[in-house]
């Protein structure tokens, strides 16, 4: 039996390390997608781009489908703070703020990170049990910052929640709209009408 007197802050303390070396070779990872894409990349491949041998990174996650669910999280997770700090810059409209974040996420340099969320998205769907993990959260993460704003704009918590979760819905059709057809032109016109729609003239 394990009491509080047997603790060893040593294994705590490499515990810590792990993690933080854990984000860090997840970091290399987002980045390294963002700018070369998915196509053809094993473990060893991207090892060799961030500069860890492919045992690392299966001693940290597994494998390459756990690696990539954490690729995805970590991307959505800046999406999300991405939106926190739209939010907080003065003068912007809700509006103003879903078209910067729209053009963020529709910037061709992340083409590479959204092809990975949709497969990845597929691959759990099918029951892959090294993807399924990415369905936790994939909507709940993002309805509580959306909901916070819509119940900042005045709605209430019920059409807030029904707002933010077609505001989702909507961002993600265009997205894959968008990798599926590459109408840029169109998908931006389609992406206009809806935020008139969904805010007014603002």
């Amino acid at each position: 039996m394990v009491t509080p007197d047997d603790s060893h802050p040593e294994d705590e303390a490499g515990r810590d390390t792990d993690r933080g070396r854990r984000a860090q070779l997840v970091d290399a990872a987002v980045e390294h997608v963002a700018k070369h894409g998915i196509a053809d990349l094993s473990l060893r491949r991207l090892g060799a781009a961030i500069g860890v041998s492919h045992r690392m990174l299966i001693h940290y996650f597994g494998s390459k489908e756990q690696l990539f669910v954490e690729i995805v999280r970590t991307s959505e997770r800046r999406q999300r703070d991405l939106l926190s700090r739209l939010r907080l810059e003065p003068g912007l409209s809700p509006a103003d703020v879903g078209r910067l974040l729209w053009q963020k996420l529709a910037d061709p340099q992340l083409e590479g990170q959204e092809r990975l969320f949709f497969e990845i998205c597929g691959q759990a769907l099918r029951g892959r049990p090294e993807a399924v993990a990415i369905l936790d959260g994939l909507v709940a993460d993002w309805l509580e910052p959306l909901v916070a704003a819509e119940v900042g704009a005045g709605a209430s918590p019920v059409t807030a929640r029904n707002r933010a979760r077609l505001g989702l819905a909507t961002v993600r059709g265009l997205l894959l709209d968008l990798l599926a057809t590459g109408d840029r032109a169109g998908v931006d016109a389609a992406m206009e009408e809806f935020l008139q729609l969904y805010y007014g003239s603002e």
